[in-house]
């Protein structure tokens, strides 16, 4: 005798249609890197001056304020790194 199996396939149900509407991106800036050498201790001070995972942005900021020669913005940044902001 012989016999047979029969295999049975669970009816899975489509997954949900998300009708949340999509919110358009903005395109990516196209970006290179600069880099420079610092000190542990420069390291630590921009780190402290910008707050916690804020240091690339602070010193980005910074660096093209001061080049672009924006003292306001400059001064703004201080004022902020100084209030802990």
């Amino acid at each position: 005798m012989t016999k047979t199996t029969k295999k049975t396939t669970k009816n899975k149900k489509p997954a949900a249609k998300k009708t949340e509407a999509k919110t358009e991106k903005k395109p990516k800036e196209e970006l290179c890197v600069f880099a420079f050498r610092l000190t542990a201790e420069e390291r630590v001070a921009i780190h402290e001056a910008a707050g916690p995972g804020k240091a690339s942005k602070f010193a980005r900021t910074l660096l093209v304020a001061a080049a672009r020669r924006d003292e306001a913005a400059v001064k703004t940044i201080m004022k902020n790194a100084q209030n802990g902001a």
